[in-house]
């Protein structure tokens, strides 16, 4: 067996938002929102996925929305490049997706709470090991919060390192089939008794998916492959140009000579 990567636009829709992907959601929605606990029983797919095909990577990012039992909505974000300011598109997404519950004739008691959940594969937050994190609306000095209205949670995929042998908890064999299943040869025994895992690994099988499907996750792995090249390549050569003068700026330097390049590529020399 093959498995495609859960990090691709067409796989995360594919596995975790489409008409037939409601247990397989609620079971990672309890493992990682819900820290491990059986609190969703059901759940609505907000214009459930059905696979197509695309051309391109929408901003490296995917979401899967879901109204849950508990009447939260939940946004879940794949992201698989860091982005600058990456940090403020999240709370803006998070503010204009609360607000825009209402129309003009809703009071705001028909506000109900609102969860957006990333998955980064990069670290978000240096210096501490804690892979998953939620921010919620707090005051300074006590743990007093304002309404439990608004809920902003990362997980950091790099700062997963358990092995297949060490997995404990329901969250530890998501974010492992998340990290590592296109790594798998055979459905592993300990996520295979999670059937739910074990059904999003029947989704994620090479073999199940007809040529066209073929066809787009190949595009997509490609088009990311691309991408991560050139940011390792502008840092890199950021770095070189970085000897005596600061490191971000060597960086920044870096990436304005590929951006450069690639425009002579495409339009040929240009005046200043």
């Amino acid at each position: 067996m093959t498995f495609i990567s859960p990090k691709t636009d067409f796989a995360f829709k594919k596995i975790f938002g489409s008409v037939h992907s409601q247990k397989i959601l609620i079971s990672f929605l309890n493992a990682i929102v819900y820290n491990n606990q059986n609190v969703i029983q059901s759940l609505k797919i907000i214009n459930p996925y059905n696979p197509g095909i695309t051309n391109n990577i929408k901003d490296t990012y995917f979401d899967v929305k879901a109204l849950l039992d508990n009447n939260s909505t939940v946004v879940i974000k794949m992201q698989a490049l860091k982005i600058d300011d990456f940090e403020k598109p999240q709370i803006y997404n998070l503010a204009k997706a609360y607000g825009n519950q209402l129309d003009k004739t809703q009071g705001y008691m028909m506000l109900q709470p609102f969860i957006a959940l990333t998955i980064a594969d990069f670290v978000l937050f240096e210096g501490i090991d804690k892979m998953i994190t939620k921010f919620r609306l707090q005051e300074e000095k006590k743990s007093i919060y304002y309404e439990d209205e608004l809920t902003l949670m990362f997980v950091e995929l790099p700062k997963f390192n358990k092995k297949l042998l060490e997995l404990e908890s329901l969250s530890d064999k998501w974010i492992y089939f998340i990290k590592s299943a296109p790594n798998l040869e055979v459905i592993p025994e300990s996520l295979e008794e999670v059937s739910e895992i074990e059904a999003a690994l029947k989704i994620a099988n090479r073999a199940n998916l007809n040529n066209k499907e073929l066809e787009e996750v190949e595009q997509q792995e490609k088009l990311m492959r691309d991408k991560q090249g050139q940011i390792s390549f502008a840092r890199n050569e950021g770095r070189e140009e970085g000897i005596g003068i600061g490191r971000e700026e060597g960086i920044g330097i870096g990436v304005v000579k590929q951006i450069l390049r690639q425009i002579r590529r495409k339009f040929g020399e240009t005046s200043p």
